[in-house]
């Protein structure tokens, strides 16, 4: 085993720690949701994110699956208060790295955690390059071999909450893939690489810095059996390919980065004392970060006149009329959906003479020529905010033909009041689309500004945003136009209330209730139709 370096530093159970304080990130808390449940036979009950002392995972024999959601990282504002927390961890090749990251990301047990591998961003070889890789005659372990202005640009961004693609590099092949990755969302970031405290700037993105110190004989080994079975490599061509560039890039590259780190765990994955340790840390600049965005906004905006950017559909005596069945409390299920339905097809017509149009000449069968318009845009999506908002996609596809359909969950925490995101799915290159986003009810506006959030962190133009609910109440309008000025807001009704339950006054009841027939706890509020079961 090799020795620890000389410098200074204190070693601290089985770690060594370097510097004073490790990481002066400010700290940010993210509170925990718990499994929810359900009943499954009739009656039926609502799901809603219950209180438990559960951990907010659930675990199979082959993957971790949370249920914990995660929490706003903007302010009232709508804009990012909050950071990413960035782990580096670097260290030889086959050190260890990625076994160390899956520990502390399991012992982390918290939400949302992204794990960012450098050997994704290795160059395009040229042709010439190509033929040096197949003879085990390039190094994959310079500096120069990575693409450092993408992995800054790519951290960056992650670390501001945006979505980011992240290229597929085939070891077997030396080259990238076709395909890329997602990744969007990250409370933590760990990004692991050899040469993860080789670049000043990249430096600089990361909030701790661990090095992962491992016996060269262990990591000669390892990368014998991985490139063999993994990577489709032969025994002479490992091993020359180690003599020739891994062993001398880690003595001139990566080990005197190691004086860089704020910890340095020998052993690398066998070293529990010192992974624990780690966990304490990250804890500990998790918390006090908590934020008040429901409650902000619940103060925010009063006595505004309403935005420029609401459009609310003509209250004809039509629509005047399903207004009277759908919120009158003694309407059966069936009569409640029946209109519901009928001012949804209404609403989404409505919303779509807001799109962009340009001129067009058409033939008629008669020979004749007319002058029309048609839609200029590249394409439509639809994003419903689950539960209730899924229940106005069928009135999308009615009148859009070949329109994508994109979901979004997001449920209030009942410990702190708070909209958390639990799950999305989005259509790819959801950028270059106006986007019809859809929700039944919006009375603070606190789901439908994380919605609109989340649309924008995926780089979709916020004039290209149409926020669609049956009925809104002016706090919510207030809000999602203050904090967003350029997305339009689309409605059958605009109410003027909201009483300290957030429900909206008069409004019309939990509409995903009373659509799916389930019942509604005690506490809910207009912007929480989160789950059917």
């Amino acid at each position: 085993m090799s020795s620890p370096p000389t410098y200074s530093g204190v070693r601290i159970s089985g770690c060594w720690a370097l510097g004073p304080e490790g990481s002066n990130s400010s700290a940010e808390s993210l509170d925990r949701l718990y499994p929810t449940v359900g009943s499954t036979k009739p009656p039926r009950k609502r799901t809603t994110s219950q209180c438990k002392s559960e951990p907010p995972l659930l675990r199979t024999s082959k993957r971790t699956i949370y249920t914990a959601g995660r929490p706003p990282w903007y302010n009232e504002h709508g804009t990012q208060s909050k950071e990413a927390f960035v782990i580096g961890l670097g260290g030889g090749s086959a050190s260890g790295k990625t076994t160390v990251a899956t520990m502390i990301i399991e012992a982390l047990d918290v939400p949302w955690v992204v794990l960012l591998s450098m050997d994704s961003f290795y160059k395009v070889l040229t042709k010439q390059q190509q033929e040096q890789a197949a003879s085990n005659d390039f190094n994959f372990d310079h500096p120069d071999a990575f693409d450092f202005d993408l992995i800054i640009a790519t951290l960056k961004k992650l670390k501001q909450g945006k979505s980011v693609k992240i290229p597929i590099y085939d070891f077997t092949t030396h080259s990238r893939k076709k395909e890329w990755k997602t990744l969007y969302g990250a409370n933590v970031i760990i990004f692991e690489g050899i040469m993860a405290f080789a670049d000043k700037e990249l430096l600089k993105l990361l909030d701790l810095k661990i090095f992962v110190d491992t016996d060269s004989d262990i990591r000669l080994v390892r990368r014998l059996r991985r490139d063999i079975s993994e990577r489709g490599r032969d025994i002479e061509g490992v091993i020359k390919q180690y003599n020739k560039f891994v062993k001398p890039a880690f003595d001139q590259y990566i080990q005197p980065t190691m004086r860089l780190a704020d910890i340095v765990v020998p052993r690398g994955s066998g070293n529990t004392v010192a992974i624990d340790l780690i966990v304490q840390h990250v804890h500990s600049q998790l918390e006090e970060r908590e934020l008040s965005v429901r409650a902000a906004l619940a103060s925010a905006h009063q006595c505004h006149p309403l935005p420029q950017t609401l459009s609310v559909l003509k209250s004809t005596p039509q629509v005047r009329g399903m207004h009277t069945i759908i919120r009158n409390k003694e309407t059966s299920r069936d009569e409640f959906i029946f209109y519901s339905k009928r001012l949804m097809r209404l609403l989404i017509e409505h919303a779509l003479s807001f799109l962009p149009f340009q001129s067009c000449t058409v033939q008629t069968p008669q020979g004749q020529d007319y002058e029309g318009r048609t839609y200029s845009g590249k394409q439509i999506t639809g994003v419903s905010i689950l539960r209730a908002g899924e229940t106005m996609e069928p009135a999308l596809r009615a009148v859009c033909k070949d329109v994508r359909i994109g979901t979004i969950l997001i449920q209030t925490n009942c410990n702190t009041g708070e909209p958390e995101l639990h799950y999305l799915r989005l259509p790819k290159d959801i950028s270059e689309d106006h986007v019809i986003l859809m929700d039944c009810t919006v009375s603070t506006g606190a789901a439908a500004m994380m919605a609109v959030r989340v649309l924008l962190d995926h780089d979709v133009p916020e004039d290209k945003i149409f926020l669609l609910s049956l009925l809104m109440a002016e706090m919510g309008v207030h809000s999602v136009a203050y904090a967003f000025p350029r997305v339009k807001i689309i409605t059958t009704a605009v109410d003027k209330k909201v009483n300290d339950l957030f429900r909206i006054i008069p409004g019309i009841g939990n509409f995903g209730d009373r659509y799916f027939g389930t019942d509604a706890p005690p506490d809910w509020s207009d912007d929480e139709d989160a789950l059917s079961t």
